[in-house]
């Protein structure tokens, strides 16, 4: 009891930025919160806050394991509260955001359904490519494809998810296959490009990230534009394999350069840190998890 009391008074500190603002919303005095993260960090023997009287500042350690306790907390209250209230309906209106794109594909198309099984739920889906303010926006839940970066926010990881270089067959037949990245010099690469700077393609060569810039003679603001021109056979592009996941199965896409493919991106839901989460949101994050494990829903085309 005491360790998880000490998680949660960690989380709660970082989440309001003081100790005292902690202990006020627990009604207990500060030294009493002071206390309880002098014994976490003495348990761990690592320092996770810088404390001043001014300010808070996590150490980096601290960032990392913050993230795994608001995943283990996050995930013990929904288990407690499946238990609790297995009975209860989800009611009331749930605000999503989502990315243009993933939300087309693999949000929209869902949500009929999970109204189906929540008849007293209601539905706002907003589809764009910026990173809302879940609290400033009053967005319920916000799904991300990466990492959470937010301290004040909570992250349940949906699916995994990674990118990789895909051409048709018959690109490929008429220009061959790249077997190294300095292969890629030789071949028409479409990047995503956005007021004249490219994102460049990211891979792992030799244990380090390594970012290309690759040449080619069209790019596009628009992943959904590129997916189109590279089913086209127009040359090769680096795309989501929640975007391609599909025409890799049904053989329209093949993969290369796959033994260089870079971990990360993969698929969140966020939401603002609450006590009592609404079971709408819980209903809503359940459902997407469930669907996205099963392997065949990926290789839908």
């Amino acid at each position: 009891m005491d360790q998880f009391r000490q998680l949660s008074t960690f989380v709660e500190v970082v989440a309001r930025g003081s100790l005292s603002a902690a202990a006020r919303a627990e009604g207990i005095a500060p030294a009493v919160i002071g206390r309880r993260l002098d014994a976490l960090e003495q348990r761990l023997g690592v320092k996770l806050l810088q404390r001043t009287t001014r300010k808070l500042a996590l150490t980096d350690e601290g960032t990392a394991f913050l993230e795994d306790c608001q995943r283990i907390l996050a995930e013990l209250e929904s288990a407690e509260a499946a238990v609790a209230e297995r009975s209860a309906r989800a009611t009331g209106h749930l605000m999503i955001s989502a990315p243009a794109g993933f939300g087309r594909q693999h949000v929209a198309p869902l949500i009929p359904s999970f109204l189906a099984e929540h008849r007293e739920v209601t539905v706002t889906l907003h589809l764009n490519d910026r990173v809302v303010d879940l609290i400033g926006e009053g967005v319920d839940v916000a799904i991300r494809i990466a990492s959470l970066s937010d301290s004040n926010l909570v992250s349940v990881k949906l699916a995994d998810n990674h990118r990789v270089v895909v051409g048709t067959p018959a690109y490929l037949k008429r220009h061959g296959a790249p077997k190294t990245l300095d292969d890629l010099a030789q071949h028409n690469c479409m990047a995503i490009s956005s007021e004249g700077s490219q994102r460049g393609w990211t891979f792992q060569d030799g244990g380090k990230s390594v970012t290309l810039k690759v040449t080619g003679n069209m790019s596009c603001n628009d992943g959904a534009v590129l997916h189109d021109w590279v089913l086209a056979g127009k040359g090769l592009a680096w795309r989501s394999m929640w975007e391609v996941g599909g025409d890799i199965e049904a053989g329209r896409l093949r993969t290369v350069l796959d033994q260089y493919s870079a971990p990360g991106n993969d698929l969140y839901a966020v939401f603002a840190q609450r006590r009592h989460l609404p079971l709408r949101i819980r209903a809503f994050v359940d459902f997407l998890r469930r669907t996205y494990a099963q392997p065949e829903y990926w290789k839908k085309g």
